[in-house]
């Protein structure tokens, strides 16, 4: 049952939800807000999907989470979790965590836009008072920025900066499991903001909002120059007619200085790309080892089908399979997946493209059978588990990510 406000002696709505998560149906937000609601908090979830909050009232998880399924069964009936698709359901709390990103515009340079919006819209419904803290990555600045804009609305409230640091599909174990980074300016903001998110870890790293905002974009961007380097080290061995498996099992094994290289794929996703590329756009010299990273990663995909037509001859007319659609292994994510951009590229060179994908929901995609029946080459988009137990018969299996001993190309 849906908690009521009832009037305080100054005639303004007490805070009868402990925090609001703005932005909550997403990937970020709704795991927050169970891990929140399961530390006995009683938790908002404020989101214009309704399509996305109607699937969760109904207990149904919008995309996959391990053990959300579960929790979100659990936690519906205790009433610690509301749903709602108005920005008025901020008036109900003091604690409202902002779970909006900084999208790259077409030149990719960050765009401020989406900020100016969020704070016009919930300025009205804010608490004197109210904490804010922004979750999703941003702009190194947003965070004074943001406090400034509400300043210049006369809106009391103070910010925050607590990123999010868990890896999309494990959110529920590491929200808990790993040190969460606090940003801020002010020692008042601090403590409130440590105080909030040690309901889900005892482990709090205190720095300013723009150490913090350098951390979250510093950390995707370590990450995906580290796929860069494994794509680049695969390009240049397999030029060289060396078979990159048995180079990579050779730099690895036992050698702990190299253990962190990883293996070559396609390196995508909602983040890795956006954050290094405004971290180049903060950087006086357009930081060009991340600008390099991105024509590694994203110039994957038309080296696979350059080598694919020197190894095969022309694609024109030939059946190719295409396994896995998400941006990564058992995820349904499909937000800047590179098996798309693959796909656009077969389909360019004249191939027939046949996709498949156990998680992810397409009208394009054909089931996997039909994948294995019709297509004369597979090639390995996402190296799903449920691929390694398939029987591909003998097809001709194209597999950079080595996940399913195929050919490297």
């Amino acid at each position: 049952m849906a908690m009521k406000d009832s009037p305080s002696p100054t005639g303004e709505p007490q805070a009868t939800l402990d925090v609001v998560v703005l932005g909550g149906g997403g990937h970020v937000g709704l795991p927050l807000s169970l891990a929140f609601a399961k530390a006995g908090l009683r938790v908002g979830i404020v989101d214009i999907a309704e399509a996305t909050l109607a699937r969760i009232g109904r207990g149904e998880m919008p995309f996959l989470e391990a053990g959300a399924d579960e929790l979100l069964a659990e936690l519906l009936p205790t009433g610690r979790l509301e749903l709602s698709s108005s920005a008025e359901m901020l008036q109900r709390t003091r604690h409202v965590i902002v779970v909006v990103g900084t999208p790259i515009d077409e030149f990719l340079n960050p765009s401020m836009t989406v900020f100016e919006r969020t704070v016009d819209q919930i300025s009205p419904h804010l608490q004197p008072g109210t904490l804010v803290v922004l979750r999703s990555t941003v702009y190194p600045g947003t965070s004074e920025y943001m406090e400034s804009s509400f300043e210049a609305r006369n809106c009391d409230v103070q910010v925050a900066f607590c990123p999010e640091r868990i890896a999309e599909g494990h959110a529920l174990e590491e929200l808990s499991s790993l040190p969460q980074i606090v940003g801020s300016d002010d020692d008042a903001a601090g403590d409130r903001a440590e105080k909030l998110f040690r309901n889900l870890t005892s482990d709090i790293i205190r720095v300013s909002t723009k150490e913090a905002e350098l951390a979250k974009l510093f950390t995707n961007a370590w990450r995906y120059i580290k796929f860069a380097a494994a794509n680049q080290f695969f390009a240049i061995a397999h030029s060289a007619g060396v078979d990159y498996s048995r180079l990579q099992h050779a730099i690895r094994t036992d050698y702990p200085r190299a253990a962190d290289l990883p293996s070559p794929g396609l390196a995508a996703g909602p983040c890795l790309l956006k954050d290094t590329m405004q971290l180049a756009a903060f950087t006086a010299d357009h930081f060009p080892l991340g600008q390099s990273a991105m024509q590694v990663n994203e110039g994957l995909p038309a080296y696979m089908v350059e080598a694919m037509e020197r190894r095969y001859g022309s694609l024109r007319g030939r059946k190719v399979g295409l396994l896995g659609m998400a941006f990564k292994a058992e995820s349904d994510d499909i937000r800047s997946s590179l098996s798309y951009k693959l796909r656009k590229l077969l389909m360019w060179s004249g191939a027939h493209v046949l996709c498949t994908d156990p998680h992810v929901a397409d009208p394009r995609l054909v089931p996997l059978e039909q994948v294995i029946a019709e297509a004369e080459i597979l090639v390995v988009g996402v190296p799903h588990r449920a691929y390694r137990d398939a029987n591909l018969g003998n097809r001709e299996l194209i597999d950079i990510w080595g996940a399913l001993g195929g050919i490297r190309l």
